[in-house]
């Protein structure tokens, strides 16, 4: 009786998939073929002052043409995105969280890849130097980087350029290179010369300059 039933069972199966249906009730599909523009947050209402006080201790209030403006920014030093995992600003801040919203008092932190590129070359003679971030809290584990080849070699982790002197005569004759070779004139981007000695314990370290006064050695 068993095995008669055991081979009754299949038969029965395609009736029992048929009773299954894959249509649903929502209307809206999970991913829109057509793809949406959604409309801009910023309005004429950013231009009404408000009662809260802003960073600058003053009405929330700013024009809709300058909100726009601080909505797309990508960033302050940069105009696009530098990843491909990155939305653009224009993208990201639209919806109903950023109705009303004064894009002022919104977190526009500088672009790091093209902070570091401001950051002069640690000149050693060393051929392999070590680099720790800094240490403490804004540090990275300590790494170990060979500077005997003619090039600029950089922390993988902080991005800080390294050079050997031997090879200074090669990268000045170069037409360019990814990093200042010496010091900006009047950088604010750029560490002072007494803090990127390649024999300094502190390589690297911005600790110093960790505040929130958003000047750019100085964004959390």
């Amino acid at each position: 009786m068993l095995s008669r039933t055991l081979r009754a069972a299949p038969r029965r199966m395609p009736a029992l998939r048929s009773a299954y249906s894959t249509t649903t009730d929502n209307p809206v599909p999970a991913n829109d073929p057509h793809g949406r523009h959604p409309r801009s947050p910023v309005s004429a209402t950013n231009a009404t002052p408000t009662s809260a006080e802003g960073s600058q201790r003053e009405a929330l209030q700013e024009s809709p043409e300058a909100g726009e403006e601080r909505r797309v920014m990508q960033a302050p030093n940069r105009k696009g995105i530098w990843s491909r995992s990155q939305q653009p600003r224009e993208k990201a801040m639209v919806g109903p969280r950023f109705e009303q919203t004064i894009m002022a008092d919104q977190p526009r932190p500088l672009a790091a890849i093209d902070l570091i590129h401001k950051q002069p070359v640690r000149w050693t003679e060393k051929k392999v130097v070590s680099c720790d971030g800094g240490g403490g809290p804004l540090g990275h584990p300590r790494i170990f980087i060979n500077t005997d080849k003619p090039q600029i070699c950089w922390c993988t982790y902080c991005g800080v350029p390294y050079a050997n002197k031997h090879h200074r005569k090669h990268l000045e004759s170069l037409p360019s290179t990814s990093f200042p070779l010496d010091p900006p004139v009047n950088d604010p981007a750029a560490l002072p010369a007494s803090d990127f000695e390649a024999t300094n314990a502190k390589t690297g370290s911005t600790e110093a300059y960790q505040t929130a006064t958003g000047k750019p050695l100085e964004q959390r």
